[in-house]
């Protein structure tokens, strides 16, 4: 993801705060792939910083958009079935493999898809959709969805925090490291140069 769009989420997170996190979570969740985790990871990072955030705040709304937005999936998938899955496949540009891969899922594991598919690259926004289409009874897919939810959240609004708490001590290490690299350049440079004179005084005293 480029400097500039990071640069954008960023500026749509600090005026919108709570309202940014929530909408992209419920739409992704949803099915329509915006970049939801980017932005959770994102406004977990800058709640260090910005005093308007709050890591809890970002857990707790998080968690109620991302488990409402999977139950919009889960009902368009019940209601639609799978000619509207086929055409939010084909609109979405979904490859036929990720589905098929959640179709195995759901057969191997059943409920517990649910739960680990944010985990799962390409199933967060097709895992609610997909289990309407499959039929799952509602009540174990509300509960499986709501765990999951609240450990994908707080997974990774966890670690946006850290990196966001301990910036400074990662950009000094940083720092180090590029020092640290420049010296082994210098050395490496110093050394083919050296081999090189070497080698030509070799050959004319030859």
């Amino acid at each position: 993801m480029s400097h500039s769009i990071l640069d954008f989420l960023r500026n749509v997170i600090v005026q919108y705060g709570y309202w940014a996190v929530g909408a992209a979570l419920l739409l992704e969740n949803a099915g329509i792939p915006v970049p939801g985790e980017t932005i959770l990871l994102l406004a977990s990072f800058l709640a260090f910083s910005e005093h308007d955030l709050q890591l809890s705040g970002i857990i707790v709304v998080a968690t109620i958009c991302a488990t409402l937005g999977d139950n919009l999936g889960f009902a368009l998938g019940y209601y639609g079935g799978r000619r509207l899955l086929e055409r939010y496949q084909s609109f979405f540009r979904i490859e036929k493999p990720v589905v098929e891969r959640g179709e195995r899922l759901f057969a191997r594991y059943g409920s517990l898809t649910i739960f680990f598919a944010r985990f799962v690259f390409g199933m967060r926004i097709i895992a609610g959709p997909l289990a309407g289409v499959l039929r799952m009874p509602w009540k174990r897919f509300l509960l499986f969805n709501f765990m999951g939810a609240a450990l994908w959240v707080s997974v990774i609004s966890s670690v946006g925090y850290f990196f966001g708490r301990h910036w400074d001590r990662l950009e000094r290490e940083l720092k180090r490291v590029d020092l640290a690299v420049a010296v082994a350049v210098l050395l490496i440079a110093a050394f083919l140069w050296w081999r090189n004179r070497r080698a030509k005084n070799g050959a004319s005293s030859a």
